[in-house]
């Protein structure tokens, strides 16, 4: 029986409120450059304040992953969190305007506000992210639809959503319902020091996913080792393991088959959504039946798209660009 969604992911629902700042800005405001550091809703409000010609859209990981796909014309769901108020509906009005459906109305109510993000854009592209968790934090099981989650091919979750015990329980229901419906369910990892936090988890999942996507350093931290042997413990332990590496070859290792999907550079413009947009290209490959190849090429031309502009998502047709690789 055919499925209504082909992907559908669970994580947080962030607006992405993106300025460009220099190096010196970064420390006047105390802003640490290049990681993604967690807000309380006063400093947020600050930053928020500081920004210069700021640019609006809806983000968080799993989210911009999605609207990859739905570029890409897959159909795609969003279980997310955000509240009633103007840049919560505007969240949920931008993902189904990008094709993604947005399966949980806005919240209503005396709750926190949506949650949102401000990405200081360097010259050199790096991005400095300051996240005010709001609302999309307290996402819980209760918030996962029984029904989305058994209709999907594949369920895509996000590792943030560990670092609440509410979202463990969302992040286990929605698995535990696709994988009971016959669909295929990964993780991305998100981020190293989310890797540290919660690596006897992480560990565990590695064995239970179908698929598992992270960067060289977030291997490195969950095996707390070099990272050719992390993937080698890796391969041993799940179905399918995805590893990029900034600028360098991508290594993906399913069983005894490996592919190396070498990078061609780009001059980054802003590297938001860089590793979100790698899923979506690789997922599009995966949920139409390409080889670990083919699949790993499809992430890296949608991750180079989406680094030659400012934002998370991409914008040009990322079908179009893989026509012209000769991918499809």
């Amino acid at each position: 029986m055919t499925k209504t969604y082909q992907v559908v992911g669970i994580g947080n629902a962030i607006v992405d409120v993106i300025s460009h700042a220099p190096d010196t800005t970064l420390e006047l405001l105390g802003i640490q450059k290049g990681i993604m550091q967690l807000v309380e809703q006063d400093r947020g409000e600050f930053l928020y304040g500081a920004m210069h010609d700021r640019v609006q859209t809806p983000g968080g990981s799993v989210a911009n992953t999605l609207a990859g796909l739905g570029n890409l014309g897959l159909k795609t769901g969003f279980i997310g969190r955000v509240h009633a108020d103007a840049l919560g509906r505007f969240y949920a009005d931008e993902m189904q305007h990008g094709g993604t459906a947005y399966v949980n109305p806005p919240v209503e109510g005396g709750e926190l506000p949506t949650s949102r993000s401000m990405i200081f854009v360097s010259p050199d592209g790096e991005r400095s992210m300051n996240t005010y968790l709001g609302i999309s934090s307290e996402i819980s099981e209760a918030d996962v639809n029984a029904e989305v989650a058994g209709d999907t091919e594949i369920m895509f979750l996000e590792g943030y959503l560990y670092d609440k015990p509410k979202g463990k329980f969302a992040f286990d229901q929605a698995a535990k319902l696709t994988k009971a419906a016959g669909g295929k369910v990964g993780i991305s990892l998100s981020d190293p020091f989310c890797v540290d936090r919660h690596r006897d988890d992480f560990r565990k999942f590695v064995r239970e996913m179908d698929f598992v996507i992270g960067n060289e350093h977030e291997w490195e931290s969950l095996y707390q080792s070099d990272l050719s042997t992390a993937l080698e413990t890796a391969a041993n332990e799940s179905g399918l393991v995805v590893c990029t590496r900034s600028g360098s070859d991508v290594v993906l290792v399913q069983g005894d088959e490996e592919a190396v999907v070498p990078v061609k550079r780009v001059q980054p413009v802003d590297t938001t959504g860089a590793g979100d947009q790698f899923a979506a290209g690789f997922l599009y490959g995966y949920a139409t039946g390409q080889s670990l190849a083919t699949c790993g090429r499809m992430g890296c031309v949608a991750a180079a798209e989406v680094i030659s502009h400012i934002g998370p998502r991409p914008a040009t047709d990322l079908k179009l660009l893989f026509q012209k690789e000769g991918l499809i």
